[in-house]
């Protein structure tokens, strides 16, 4: 891409198979400097696939909007922070579209104060992306951040091929992972939230009227303008929102009896929370032997897994592992899942899992806080656990300790450090702090089992009316054992 000045960035041109792998890894030969002008890599390089048409289809049904993602460009407005951030934004957004199953040609980004709000990219920098999607034979192209309805617009009127934002491919992404009935309402909803406002068609395709009740042959003074067709499909994503909604409740009714129902049985619960593709579920495996799906992937785990571990002594507790958190989480998923984010909101003690090897931990540790503050997960006990040290870069951990109060390092692949963050989660466990004096009759052995299993017992003495026990306990077992309370003489 030419430019006149030096405000302007032409960004790398990778191939799509690439780019999971390197996404950690900065690709220094990107830049070539010749003079006046940043020049993209030989075109040579990238795969091409024959026979894809990049004209836009005059699709008008409300379906238009379910994206179908092949040969994309990525274009990136700078705002602020560095070239650093900015390159790995955009690595990120490539890695986002390879898990949604494209291709990625080339990437592009422009130095602006702010976003142009009429195209997005500056009026002459939307014609060369015109050229360069040309030049590639791409179909999309994919905009680093949330494009409002008309900015979309117009610059799919300049490039001519589908235009989507971060915000939809996120929410596709979405779409395919989702597996439980309650994963996949939420994303639908999430979906048909962001599609509202953006029902568009061409030509006047969109603006066709029913015609009130002339159809039905009631003639003279019975005409009206009846409905144009965005109007219906307004109405019915209307109807449909209100369903998924009442759907989702009842289905919180049911997780919430489930999580209450852990909760009055005194179980301390743990939950794994961060970054996508951080190594939450390979860490979850690793503690539990859970066997959830794990993958190298964005947003490989949607729905909730939860599953009973024990500490050494003996103390029950269960640790969930949660959907993935990303830079600009769009704010419709985090309304849409917020039932499933509240297994970390009712948490004992979070688990915050940070990739060691990522270019920039600590953006990822402010995207995933940010998240949790809205669902209330800021205001309990949180442990930052860097995965990924086996491959991380030395100096890159000891940063991470220094400046996190609550750090420990660990590999989920190896299994270095496990040991000592199963000490680390039993020592941070809630422990029973009711201490009681019982005389329990034999005939109650239940009450005596729960008390070794959920409490500590600090003295034990059988005598002819039962078991004399003093022990420390959970308001769950202390109610139980209220009956059989012993009065101080």
């Amino acid at each position: 891409m030419t430019r006149k000045n030096t405000t302007n960035t032409d960004l790398f041109a990778t191939r799509a198979e690439a780019l999971a792998d390197d996404i950690h890894e900065a690709d220094e030969s990107a830049l070539l400097y010749d003079g006046d002008q940043l020049d993209r890599e030989e075109r040579a390089a990238l795969r091409r696939v024959g026979g894809l048409s990049t004209e836009l289809e005059d699709i008008t049904e409300v379906e238009y909007r379910q994206l179908r993602l092949e040969r994309v460009v990525l274009a990136a407005v700078w705002t602020e922070g560095s070239a650093e951030d900015a390159e790995n934004s955009i690595r990120e957004l490539a890695a986002l579209a390879e898990t949604a199953g494209s291709t990625v040609l080339e990437g592009v980004i422009q130095r602006r104060q702010r976003p142009d709000p009429a195209t997005y990219l500056g009026k002459g920098k939307a014609l060369e992306l015109r050229d360069i999607v040309v030049a590639e034979g791409a179909d999309t192209v994919i905009c680093d951040g949330e494009l409002a309805p008309s900015q979309r617009r117009a610059l799919e009127d300049v490039v001519k091929v589908k235009v989507i934002d971060r915000t939809a491919l996120i929410l596709d992404i979405f779409a395919q992972h989702a597996k439980s009935r309650e994963g996949k309402a939420q994303v639908e909803l999430a979906q048909l939230q962001y599609l509202l406002p953006r029902l568009r068609g061409w030509g006047e395709s969109m603006s066709r009227q029913a015609g009130g009740r002339v159809a039905g042959g009631e003639g003279i003074g019975s005409r009206g303008p009846g409905e144009t067709k965005i109007e219906l499909d307004r109405r019915r994503i209307n109807t449909k929102i209100a369903k998924l909604r009442r759907d989702i409740k009842d289905m919180k009714t049911s997780r919430d009896t489930k999580r209450h129902g852990r909760r009055a049985g005194g179980i301390p619960s743990v939950a794994i929370a961060g970054y996508t593709n951080a190594g939450k579920s390979s860490l979850l495996n690793r503690l539990t032997g859970a066997g959830v799906l794990v993958q190298n992937q964005l947003f490989a785990t949607l729905d909730p897994t939860v599953r009973r571990a024990e500490t050494e002594d003996g103390r029950v507790y269960t640790l969930a592992d949660t959907v993935g958190f990303v830079r600009s989480l769009p704010h419709q998923l985090v309304e849409a899942f917020r039932s499933t984010l509240e297994e970390v909101g009712d948490a004992d003690l979070l688990l915050h899992v940070v990739d060691g090897s990522h270019p920039d931990p600590e953006g990822q540790i402010s995207a995933v806080r940010e998240v949790l503050a809205e669902v209330g997960g800021d205001r309990i006990k949180e442990v930052i656990v860097v995965n990924k040290a086996d491959i991380a870069d030395p100096d890159v951990l000891d940063r991470l300790r220094r400046h996190e109060k609550h750090c420990i390092t660990v590999s989920a692949r190896t299994g270095a450090g496990i040991d000592e963050l199963l000490a680390l989660v039993a020592r941070e466990l809630p422990k029973p702090d009711i201490e009681v004096e019982v005389l329990v009759p034999y005939h109650r052995g239940d009450l005596i089992s729960r008390i070794h299993e959920d409490g500590e017992i600090l003295e034990s003495e059988h005598v002819a009316e039962g078991t004399r026990v003093r022990a420390k306990v959970t308001p769950a077992i202390e109610a139980d054992l209220t009956a059989y309370a012993v009065v101080a003489s």
